[in-house]
């Protein structure tokens, strides 16, 4: 099981995004024009290629393993905007990727394993490729079998689904997963490359404001300013408000529960009449400080700080 909470992990402000994302509300993005509806009792996952013995696996051969794990990950869509809300933070269960593919032969490309891309297939043919030396080197990447204590949602991939800390959905987090193809990026581009998009996306520093809404009418007085930062593999180390053209002013944060999950970040201001610019920035625990320069989300995930407008009367 993963750790209790920290506590002060959840900061629970009305207006911010809970710590923990209830699996209703998180973010679908994919491409089933209807969700698929798979038979747990017959599904199996094929594991083959390059410098791979073959495998194959059931349902209850993963239900069943003795190295289940929970973990609390942040899962991002390269699609989302600077602010927006293709992000979300859940509690996962489910069997380590990186031991199902040690139990296949497979050696990372840094000890002569022929293979750096792992291509994992849906049950309706999507393709994501994910760097195989990713996936070995420790984190905490998996095939996932639950979500916030309960069996996944068929939109979110029941009855499996692959998850990758640090990596946007799109190379990493394939949902009704049947297959996994050790090959390489050379030998094969999976659905999104040939489409404009990168083909190794490691998820960018960012920042959000959850807390006055854009466009929000708000009284003279204190005002609460809060939201989300994350800086996965990395940490947050700082969030920093600015307030029009003023100074950067840092936020509290609230307690980090991992490095893998988004940490949440207050700050109290005395808002005078007016109109009035709030930005944000978050700095990583390597002292990297987000990128300021705005650019869209193709072909690797968008940059920029976050910046609403609001009116103090």
């Amino acid at each position: 099981p993963a750790p209790p909470l920290p506590d002060g992990a959840d900061l629970e402000l009305e207006g911010l995004a809970p710590f923990l994302t209830p699996s209703t509300a998180f973010f679908r993005i994919d491409t089933a024009l209807s969700v698929p509806r798979i038979d747990a009792t017959a599904w199996t996952l094929r594991i083959h290629g390059r410098g791979a013995t073959e495998r194959r696996y059931s349902f209850d051969d993963l239900l069943n393993r003795s190295d289940l794990m929970e973990r609390d990950i942040t899962l991002a869509c390269v699609s989302n905007p600077v602010g927006g809300s293709y992000i979300g933070n859940a509690r996962w269960i489910g069997v380590p990727l990186a031991a199902l593919l040690e139990e296949a032969g497979v050696r990372p490309p840094s000890e002569g394993g022929p293979a750096d891309q792992i291509v994992s297939r849906s049950s309706d043919g999507m393709t994501i490729g994910t760097p195989v030396a990713d996936v070995l080197d420790g984190r905490d990447a998996m095939l996932a079998l639950g979500m916030n204590g309960r069996p996944l949602l068929p939109e979110h991939g029941f009855p499996v689904r692959m998850l990758v800390p640090g990596l946007y959905g799109y190379v990493s987090a394939c949902k009704w997963i049947v297959e996994i193809e050790l090959t390489t990026f050379d030998a094969f581009d999976a659905y999104w490359v040939p489409r404009g998009w990168s083909d190794r996306a490691p998820i960018k520093t960012q920042s959000r404001i959850d807390t006055p809404r854009p466009g929000a009418r708000l009284d003279a007085g204190r005002v609460v300013v809060a939201g989300v930062a994350w800086a996965q593999r990395v940490g947050v180390d700082a969030v920093e408000v600015r307030v029009d053209d003023g100074p950067w002013r840092p936020a509290r944060l609230a307690a980090e529960d991992t490095t893998d999950t988004w940490r949440q970040w207050v700050l109290e201001w005395e808002a005078g009449p007016g109109e009035h610019r709030l930005s944000v920035r978050a700095t990583d625990r390597n002292g990297a400080l987000q990128p300021g320069d705005e650019s869209p989300p193709a072909p690797d995930g968008a940059t920029g700080w976050h910046t609403i407008d609001v009116t103090v009367e």
